[in-house]
C-alpha cells in the first residue's frame, strides 16, 4: 500500500521541492530521490515546518518503496522531533512514522500513529488533497493485520468516500485499493478494476503497479487459461516499473507471483549490467559512447575480433539485439 502521497505543488515550497515531491506521487522513486535526500539533508524547507515534514516523509516512502529498511529507521528519528507539532505538520510526522511502524511489524503502533494523524487534521480545515495524509488507509492495513477486521473496513470505507467527495482520481483509486485489501466480502477483483480504470491517465506508475500486482495474485486464486493470461501481463507491466525504480519488495512480490506460474522473472537492467565482466563493461560503455569496433580496439589494445566477441556476450546478457540499444542502457547519448 502507499505510504505519504504528496501534492503536486505546495505553499511555501521551492520549485524544486515541489517537483520532487509530485515526483514521489507519480512513481519515479529513483529520480525524486537524490533530491529529496538533498533538500533534507540541508534543511531547504526548514522555515517551513509542513514541506520540511513531507520532505522527510517522502524520503522515509521511498526508502521503503526500495526495502532500505535502515535508511528508513534512521528516518524515523528525524519525524520523532516532528510529532509534537500542530496540524498538517504533525499529521505528515506521524503517518509516515506509522508506515515505518508497520514495515518493522508493530502494527497496534502503527494504528496509534495513524489514528494521531487523523486527530490533528481534524482540529483544522479539511484537506483540499487527502491522499496528502491518507491516515484511514494506514489505518485500516494495521488493523486487519491485528485482527479487527470490521474497525478497518469501517475505516477503509470513510476513506472511499472522503476521496470520492474530494474529487481525486489519484485518492479514490488509493482508497478502492484499500477496500480490496480489507474488504474480504465484496468482489475484491472488480474492485481492483475499478482502481485500475479510476486511474486512466493519472501519472501514478506506482500506485497502477500495485493495483496491478494485487489483481494478478488475485486471479491466480481462481486459475484459467484467460485469467493465467491477464495476470502474466500486468505482472511483467508491474516487473517492468518495479525493475526500472529499483522498488526490490514489489519485484519480489512480482516473481513470486510469477513463479506460480511457473514462469522465469525478468533480469532488470542493473542486474544484467553487474553480470558483465570488467572487459565488457568497457567495450559496452565505449560503444554506448557511439565509437566504432575500430576505435574501441585501438583505445583497448585489442583486436578488432575481440570487441566483437565482447560485444556479443554483453548483447546476450542485457537481452538487446544490436549496439543502439547500449546508449539506452548505459545513459549514453544515441
Amino acid at each position: 500500500m502507499p505510504s505519504l502521497e504528496v501534492p503536486v505543488a505546495l505553499t511555501g515550497a521551492s520549485a524544486t521541492c515541489a517537483a520532487a515531491l509530485a515526483g514521489v506521487r507519480a512513481g519515479r522513486i529513483a529520480e525524486s530521490l537524490p533530491t529529496l535526500a538533498a533538500l533534507h539533508a540541508r534543511g531547504a524547507t526548514a522555515d517551513d515546518p509542513v514541506s520540511a515534514a513531507l520532505v522527510a516523509a517522502a524520503l522515509l516512502d521511498c526508502h521503503l518503496a526500495r526495502g532500505a529498511l535502515g535508511e528508513a529507521i534512521a528516518l524515523g528519528a528525524d519525524l520523532d522531533g516532528r510529532l509534537d507539532l500542530p496540524g498538517t505538520a504533525g499529521a505528515v510526522a506521524h503517518h509516515a512514522r506509522g508506515e515505518l511502524s508497520a514495515a518493522l511489524g508493530e502494527d497496534d503502533l502503527a494504528v496509534e500513529h495513524a489514528t494521531t494523524a487523523g486527530g490533528r487534521l481534524a482540529a483544522g480545515p479539511p484537506l483540499a488533497d487527502p491522499a496528502l495524509v491518507p491516515w484511514r488507509a494506514g489505518a485500516a492495513l494495521a488493523l486487519v493485520r491485528v485482527g479487527r477486521r470490521r474497525e478497518a473496513a469501517a475505516l477503509a470505507t470513510e476513506w472511499y468516500a472522503v476521496a470520492v467527495a474530494a474529487g481525486s482520481p489519484y485518492a479514490e483509486a488509493h482508497a478502492l485499493r484499500t477496500l480490496a485489501t480489507v474488504d474480504s466480502s465484496g468482489n475484491r477483483v472488480a474492485t481492483l478494476r475499478r482502481a485500475r480504470a479510476t486511474l486512466g491517465d493519472t501519472p501514478a506508475a506506482r500506485l497502477a503497479a500495485q493495483v496491478d500486482t494485487d489483481l494478478a495474485g488475485l486471479l491466480l486464486l481462481d486459475p484459467s487459461p484467460a485469467t493465467g493470461v491477464e495476470a502474466l501481463a500486468l505482472l511483467r507491466s508491474a516487473e517492468e516499473y518495479a525493475g526500472h525504480q529499483e522498488l526490490w519488495p514489489l519485484q519480489g512480490r512480482v516473481r513470486r507471483l510469477l513463479d506460480r506460474l511457473g514462469e522465469p522473472p525478468r533480469r532488470v537492467q542493473s542486474e544484467a549490467l553487474a553480470a558483465l565482466t570488467a572487459a565488457e563493461r568497457r567495450v559496452a560503455r565505449l560503444a554506448a559512447d557511439g565509437l566504432t569496433n575500430r576505435q574501441i580496439a585501438e583505445q583497448l589494445l585489442v583486436t578488432i575480433k575481440a570487441v566483437e566477441w565482447h560485444l556479443s556476450h554483453v548483447y546476450r546478457k542485457l537481452g538487446i539485439a544490436s549496439r543502439t540499444r547500449l546508449a539506452t542502457t548505459f545513459g549514453a547519448p544515441a
